[in-house]
């Protein structure tokens, strides 16, 4: 055995509580579509207006297909090592337990950001209803109740978050069959092909590709369903099925609800370029003018809800990775504790919503503390994709642990997958790199300190 090789798939031990198989196909699908939001492109229309010279749809459909690399690679490696830790699973078997450490590493630092950033989404929208109570106490209170939720097992999870997912599937609906009715009776404001050709201007390959690099980050939440692969009902192909269509079934949400925006928006591109002022509230400034304040309101708190239980399947999720970094030996033993009442991750739950609390309460309390944290939430996630892509590769074409070797799916794949999303990380703000190189110093110390992938294999 080498110093990096593969150990023995982390199960519970005999006699331990584990996680229980109580998620159904649909309600994984939800979870998927909660995380990620079925209105997430409605906050960044304006900036994705603005950078592509007004070819959202275009933009959403190439994001589309460029996450559909990655989900192709989920689906593999979600067959082959069918573990609750997703990544840090998948690359400990492909590659060896010292990536296998980092990645899992890097991915935290996604699931731990992006249900912060919900959660104080959440609490400025309801702060902008009640002023009186601060952001903060909203933040709180959105945390003790996602994370009681976490606490009381996967089955009532499944069940609030489907319910969610229908409420902002309905509202979004609803809103574009009123705008189909005002197109129907009044007409667009731009040509109805002008989002698709980019009109006199026609399209700038340039600026498109520029574009696709932030709508990659409206699709950060899909990855999280192989998180629940333990404890879904079905075989092993139920994970990569539910990607699949939870990415089908954002692409094409997203692309009706811009090239809509697009239609109506009462501001042009080159305006939304010239005005960055005016691009966070572009989406909603289309819908106040052409439907109207009360679908302006609901669309606005259909999202603020949304945010919030969008941050309860990502505290999950990270319950999940640091539940099998935990029984892994990669991190504490400690945090492989499942609850023996609920199935819950119990441990691994408490410690990711105190790092869901500390950073959604500091960026509470200051005036950037957004924009901070927002700048940095790509890094960890794209970072894990990469790894995922060389996973495959490692597992099936170098190790051939999986059989024969596809070449489609096992190399031509994961090599444009690891490909496009260099390109969007080498794009990310210097902050953003930073922040995710010092976290990635952070891993690497604690590998080496607890001896990661030098352990013999156990008996």
């Amino acid at each position: 055995m080498t110093a990096d090789s593969t150990p023995a798939p982390a199960v519970p031990a005999a006699g331990q509580p584990a996680l229980r198989r109580e998620i159904g196909f649909g309600q994984l699908v939800a979870y998927g579509l909660v995380f990620i939001g079925p209105a997430a492109a409605v906050g960044v229309f304006g900036t994705l207006d603005a950078h592509s010279g007004g070819v959202v749809p275009i933009v959403y459909l190439v994001a589309t297909l460029a996450m559909a690399l990655t989900a192709s690679s989920y689906v593999v490696m979600s067959r082959a090592v069918p573990r609750a830790g997703s990544v840090f699973a998948y690359a400990s078997e492909g590659i060896g337990p010292r990536v296998g450490h980092m990645a899992g590493w890097m991915m935290l630092l996604d699931y731990l950001l992006i249900p912060s950033v919900a959660y104080l989404f959440s609490g400025i929208a309801l702060n902008s209803l009640i002023p009186a109570v601060p952001i903060w106490v909203f933040v709180l209170a959105a945390v003790v109740l996602t994370t009681a939720l976490n606490l009381s097992g996967v089955k009532v999870t499944a069940r609030v978050s489907m319910a969610v997912v229908i409420v902002e599937v309905v509202v979004l609906l609803i809103v574009l069959a009123a705008a189909a009715g005002v197109l129907a009776t009044t007409g667009p404001v731009r040509g109805w092909l002008e989002p698709f050709t980019g009109g006199a201007a026609g399209i700038s390959v340039a600026a498109v590709l520029g574009a696709v690099s932030i709508a990659v980050l409206s699709f950060l939440g899909f990855d999280a369903l192989a998180t629940f692969a333990e404890e879904t009902r079905g075989d092993s192909r139920a994970i990569g099925r539910a990607t699949l269509v939870c990415l089908v079934i954002i692409g094409v949400l997203f692309m009706a609800q811009t090239y809509v925006g697009a239609l109506l928006s009462p501001t042009s591109a080159e305006e939304l370029a010239a005005h960055p002022e005016l691009q966070g509230d572009a989406y909603y400034a289309m819908v106040d003018s052409a439907l109207g304040s009360t679908l302006h309101g609901a669309l606005a708190v259909a999202k603020a809800v949304g945010a919030a239980f969008s941050a309860l399947v990502g505290q999950a999720a990270a319950s999940r990775v640091l539940m099998d970094m935990g029984r892994s030996g990669s991190l504490p033993k400690g945090l492989a504790r499942v609850s023996p009442r609920t199935g819950a991750p119990l441990v691994g739950t408490l410690v990711a919503a105190g790092g869901n609390v500390a950073v959604a309460l500091w960026a509470a309390t200051r005036a950037d503390g957004l924009d901070h944290v927002v700048s940095v939430v790509d890094v960890g996630a794209l970072t894990g994709f990469v790894v995922l892509h060389v996973s495959v590769i490692g597992y099936f074409a170098v190790r051939r642990r999986g059989g024969g070797v596809d070449p489609l799916r096992h190399l031509v794949i994961p090599v444009l997958g690891a490909l496009v999303l260099l390109a969007v990380v080498v794009s990310a703000s210097v902050i953003a790199l930073i922040v995710g190189g010092l976290w990635a110093v952070i891993g690497l110390v604690i590998l080496l300190v607890r001896g990661v992938g030098r352990r013999p294999e156990p008996a």
